[in-house]
């Protein structure tokens, strides 16, 4: 039976009630209005509403979950679907909402995958070009600087060679950068190597103190496992360094038993009430890109926390 065929026969059973009882009750109407028949009339009025309103109440309630659900469901931290219930219609309706919920995740997970293979494919020809291009010129600028400052004057000489320091220093950036765009050390030394090297690079950078605890058998990742734990890792450290003001912070990198799980933690001032940007989107898309859990919060520390679960299933092949 339709929506519109259940309250119709809802309204339909409340007014037959109460036609009856003024055809065959003992309430009669005269004329004026006596005070008894106002009463009585009133009550009978207020009985009918309140029954209308508890059995609309009742047949609607299924209705009103599902209103519920489509205000607070968020693509990005996939839920449990709500429940089929109620008649017809209604379950109707929620089988295909959740059917659409469905379809929306997959083809966003499908797109995501696209968009992050092609920004890691843009992001290994940047740091080719970099290190190939922009590294071998700079390389023949510091080479060209030495032989200049080898062959002049005294005064000039010392110019020379701090402009040959400066050029230097914008080499070694730039090698940072391409190493940061394509983690040769994760293809080539395997996840924790490229997290230490990681770990390092951003002590060194922002002068925070990194404790790297590395627990159980963590071979065995597939290959997108093991770059959505180096990117996540790298997003939530950089985002430590540059904005949180933290003095400590804690990389755990461990073998659950439901699979892999990546801790980040900091000192510093916390999330606020900051609203998520692109960076912590990024994670939350590769997280959903193998089938991962991403929690963000406060930490023991009284900083942040990120937490990255890979389920052993999805996440992990065991050896």
């Amino acid at each position: 039976m339709s929506l519109f065929w259940r309250i119709f026969l809802l309204n339909a059973a409340v007014l037959t009630v109460a036609v009856t009882l003024l055809l065959f009750g003992p309430v009669t109407v005269s004329t004026p209005v006596l005070f008894t028949e106002v009463v009585i009339l009133t009550a009978g009025l207020a009985a009918m509403l309140l029954a209308n309103a508890v059995l609309l109440r009742i047949g609607l309630a299924p209705l009103q979950r599902l209103t519920r659900a489509m205000a607070t469901i968020d693509l990005l931290r996939p839920g449990p679907r709500p429940a089929v219930t109620g008649h017809a219609g209604i379950a109707d309706l929620i089988r295909t909402f959740n059917a659409m919920l469905d379809r929306l995740e997959a083809e966003r997970a499908a797109s995501t995958a696209r968009a992050l293979s092609a920004q890691e494919g843009e992001r290994r020809r940047i740091a080719q070009e970099l290190h190939d291009e922009v590294g071998q010129t700079l390389t023949a600028v510091i080479l060209e600087l030495k032989r200049v400052a080898d062959r002049a004057p005294e005064p000039l000489r010392g110019e020379l060679h701090q402009v040959q320091e400066t050029t230097r220093d914008g080499l070694d950036e730039i090698r940072r950068i391409a190493r940061r765009l394509r983690p040769g050390v994760l293809e080539e030394l395997g996840l924790v190597s490229a997290l230490r090297s990681l770990a390092t690079e951003i002590s060194q950078h922002s002068g925070a103190a990194v404790r790297q605890h590395f627990e159980g058998d963590l071979t065995g990742l597939d290959d997108q496992v093991e770059l959505v734990v180096y990117r996540v890792a790298q997003e939530a450290m950089t985002n430590t360094a540059r904005h949180a003001g933290a003095t400590r912070l804690d990389i755990t990198l461990r073998r659950t038993a439901g699979g892999t799980e990546l801790r980040v933690a900091d000192n510093g001032k916390g999330l606020g009430a900051a609203p998520e940007g692109a960076g912590i989107r990024g994670m939350r898309e590769r997280a959903l890109l193998v089938g991962a859990t991403l929690t963000l919060g406060p930490s023991r520390e009284g900083g942040t926390e990120v937490r990255l679960c890979l389920p052993a299933a999805d996440g992990s092949r065991r050896p």
